[in-house]
């Protein structure tokens, strides 16, 4: 079963080797979003829009030989904090509030806030499992039933399955990547080499950028969707395949960078004003 924790070591080191269609509800909650989120929903929505979850994969494919790393156990489980972290970013889900006690993040149940479909296959099959679960359960416990990591058998069922196959699905109907055969000696896999390689090196340089020519040296003032990505690439272990074609001026400053965000206080950072508290303890979830 693989842990949460995994990633509590720090920003990784650098490696020599390099490889590495919404619909439904119009409660997007796009009034409480600052103005820097809304322009980029706004940009994006000029170019192929992708998921947190899809930009995770697509930062973990090989380009030519389309499939993830063999040695990373950790994507599995951060895919599934991206889709958390989707649904709150979208208003269907929140965590409870703190309270006079001032419970931590990891301790506060994540409650249903809008049941409306989201139009995302898998975000729907997700939100359709909290609505249904009573009483409420925590994110990291929500991180381990979506994962299948989770030794209570009566949650197995919660568990969403294939969707590493999915997500590159996506991928290959918006363009972005195609379907092959590969042989491996003793089995033939599916694989999804790129084909729009415009898209990921635009990814690519946005993950960069956020660290580097726009940082701006608070958590608070970054995009959302942003902030997530760079923590939710790192507790998948990708990060490091944006950050692989920098020299190593850049690459030391933005591992620097990256390392000040997982030292922060996430309880205190949920606290304030226009936060999601959501997002924060998914967060807290990979980092503690």
């Amino acid at each position: 079963m693989t842990s949460l924790t995994q990633r509590k070591g720090g920003a990784v080191s650098r490696r020599s080797n390099k490889d590495g269609a919404e619909g439904g509800s119009n409660f997007d909650d796009e009034n409480d979003l600052p103005r820097e989120d809304i322009e980029e929903e706004e940009r994006d929505s000029k170019e192929t829009r992708l998921t947190l979850m899809e930009e995770i994969l697509l930062l973990g494919l090989k380009d030519r030989e389309g499939y993830t790393s063999f040695w990373n156990d950790c994507i599995s489980s951060g895919l599934r904090g991206c889709i958390l972290i989707e649904l709150a970013l979208k208003g269907r889900v929140e965590v409870e509030k703190a309270g006079m006690r001032r419970r931590s993040l990891l301790n506060r149940k994540v409650l249903l806030k809008n049941p409306a479909p989201c139009g995302d296959i898998l975000l729907d099959e997700a939100l359709k499992h909290i609505k249904e679960t009573e009483p409420a359960e925590t994110v990291q416990s929500w991180i381990e039933y979506l994962s299948g990591e989770t030794w209570n058998p009566l949650k197995l069922k919660y568990q969403l399955r294939n969707v590493r196959e999915r997500l590159a699905k996506n991928l290959v109907e918006k363009g972005v990547c195609t379907t092959e055969k590969q042989n491996f000696l003793l089995f033939d896999m599916t694989t999804h080499p790129l084909v729009d390689s415009v898209i990921k090196q635009r990814l690519v340089k946005k993950v960069q950028d956020a660290v580097l020519s726009q940082w701006t040296n608070d958590a608070h003032r970054m995009n959302k969707r942003m902030l997530s990505l760079i923590y939710l690439a790192h507790a998948s272990d990708v990060l490091e395949n944006a950050f692989a074609p920098l020299s190593d001026d850049d690459y030391d400053l933005a591992m620097k960078r990256v390392r000040e965000l997982l030292d922060l206080d996430f309880d205190a950072e949920s606290m304030k004003e226009g936060t999601n508290e959501t997002m924060w303890a998914v967060i807290t979830a990979f980092s503690k």
